[in-house]
């Protein structure tokens, strides 16, 4: 069954249907600026809809808590607000106002047809193209056609593209990385950073910052395209880095923290602290189990979990338990710092050959301080792994989990520290059907028994580059097995997997995905790296 799976999977580049949907390669282009553009005026759900959005949310009316808030309105949101307030409709009758107001996403989604078809289908299923938001949607515009990862996920998300944009490049269809670099080059510009997702409701918050290794992606040599996307790394970099300015003494302010010795390194933050749009009644519940503790920490705390694409995990909780525990805003990851540093060597990288020395001068020196940061408090030789500082301990958390992997894969762990990473990978991490998220089952998604199609790519990649390809590629051949066996069950390519039965996953706040971007990207580009793991003479342990 894994053997078909594979073949299937190889034909993903000679999908026609799905080269006619990428635009040409041509320099992006910016989208016409407009006030209505700004963070500051975009209004999310919450705010438009106010009492119509909490009853709908507080009342369950979707079983998907995102559902309402990607709905498009039928007409003036002022127009449905007021008849709303006439009307007061309750129970079934307040679905059917919504459904009469509303056009829903919801049940007619989902793709059809036998395996062979629902796979084709896969890819020009997730492009979309450029469109103009209906005004009082939640949709934000973007300016090139684009890959969303599928299923409740309608619109773009950061992290997840990365990952999507490492099958489109194996699968020869490097327009639409290209595109997607100008829509994530679009959002810096007008908003200061790459939002959680293209929704308003997602703007106050970002993701693991992959834009500059997405650029890493890019065959365009244009020089005018070179120094736009410059200035937009530079601009998340001062995105993450704001928060240096409020320090003041205080041990964090914003995303920026300062460590014991006066290093500074970062965490996952949100710039609110009320209940998600897309999941509010789950946050209001959660901040009511966690009184007397104040809401708003708790729904910061939240929020700062979903910025840091783990929502959920034990990493972020005092007991592994309990999500009314959250506290995010505490933990300094060793997979962000990973990624900043990163963006810092690219930053500097790219100002060398804009000929800008003091720019050089500037990124080289920070990444240095950062490197020599992430060595004295998140690496911990004693037990052989990376490791997230928790600030209201001041020490190390005890979570072995599967962002150790980050330093390795952009290079900034040593061969005797990438040594001892993979063998603690192997004593912990390496389950029957892949890598393991962390090693505790407490029901949350991003914990045990879930793995996800990014983490793998992270282990595979940054242990090869690190002299472990043994490793690497039994990784790799676990994670094929469990995607090929859920989708010779199931016939659909999924968000997340059960690793120790090779089942779909489970966990969460809302029921597994199928489509699914990350998962297709992450799998194309393994067996482009390892071709032979996709022929049928290889056996796939079970």
């Amino acid at each position: 069954m894994v053997a078909i799976f594979m073949k299937t999977l190889c034909r993903f580049a000679a999908l026609a249907s799905v080269a006619a949907m990428a635009p040409a390669q041509t320099a992006p282009s910016r989208p016409a600026a407009s006030p209505a553009l700004s963070a500051a005026k975009a209004q999310s759900p919450a705010a438009i809809y106010g009492p119509l959005f909490q009853a709908v949310q507080q009342g369950h009316v979707f079983a998907d808590g995102k559902t309402f808030v990607d709905a498009v309105p039928k007409r003036a949101a002022a127009a449905i607000m007021a008849d709303y307030a006439r009307a007061r409709p309750a129970g079934p009758a307040l679905k059917a106002f919504v459904l009469a107001n509303f056009v829903v996403p919801g049940e007619n989604d989902r793709g059809s047809g036998d395996v062979r078809s629902h796979v084709r289908a896969l890819w020009p299923q997730l492009v979309r193209q450029p469109v103009a938001p209906v005004a009082g949607s939640s949709a934000l515009p973007l300016p090139a056609p684009y890959v969303v990862p599928g299923g409740r996920f309608r619109e773009i998300y950061y992290w997840d593209s990365y990952f999507t944009m490492l099958g489109l490049k194996v699968d020869g269809q490097q327009p639409l990385v290209e595109s997607m670099l100008d829509d994530f080059t679009s959002l810096i510009e007008r908003y200061g950073h790459i939002p959680n997702g293209t929704r308003t409701y997602y703007l106050s918050r970002s993701q693991p910052p992959y834009y500059a290794l997405m650029l890493d992606l890019s065959t365009n040599t244009d020089p005018a395209v070179a120094k736009r996307r410059l200035a937009a790394l530079r601009a998340e970099h001062a995105f993450w880095m704001k928060g240096g300015t409020c320090l003041d003494g205080k041990p964090a302010c914003l995303r920026v923290v300062r460590m014991p010795d006066g290093s500074v390194l970062n965490r996952y933050y949100d710039d609110r602290d009320t209940p998600r749009d897309e999941s509010y009644a789950e946050d209001v519940e959660t901040a009511a189990r966690a009184a007397p503790r104040a809401a708003a920490d708790t729904q910061r705390n939240l929020r700062a979990g979903a910025e840091s694409g783990w929502d959920f995990s034990s990493r972020w909780l005092r007991d592994p338990r309990s999500l009314a525990t959250i506290h995010t805003t505490d933990i300094v990851p060793v997979d962000l710092n990973s990624l900043i540093w990163a963006m810092e060597r690219r930053i500097a990288a790219r100002c060398q050959t804009a000929g800008d020395t003091p720019c050089v001068t500037e990124f080289t020196t920070l990444a240095t301080k950062r490197k020599t940061a992430i060595d004295r408090y998140l690496w911990q030789a004693t037990t052989a792994r990376y490791a997230d500082w928790d600030l209201s301990s001041r020490m190390p958390t005890t979570s072995i989990n599967a962002a150790m992997l980050h330093p390795l894969f952009v290079g900034l762990a040593s061969s005797a520290q990438a040594k001892a990473v993979a063998a603690t990978v192997r004593n912990s991490l390496v389950a029957e059907g892949g890598l393991r998220t962390t090693t505790l089952n407490t029901g949350q998604q991003w914990d045990e028994p879930n793995g996800w199609a990014p983490l793998q790519w992270v282990a595979i990649a940054g242990l090869e580059r690190n002299g472990e390809p043994a490793l690497a590629k039994d990784i790799a051949r676990r994670w094929l097995g469990t995607v090929g066996a859920a989708y010779a069950d199931t016939g659909k390519m999924l968000e997340k997997y059960n690793i120790e039965q090779r089942i779909p996953g489970g966990g969460g706040e809302y029921p597994v995905q199928d489509g699914f971007g990350w998962t297709n990207g992450v799998t194309s580009a393994i067996v482009d790296r390892f071709p032979d793991l996709a022929r049928p003479s290889t056996s796939v342990r079970r």
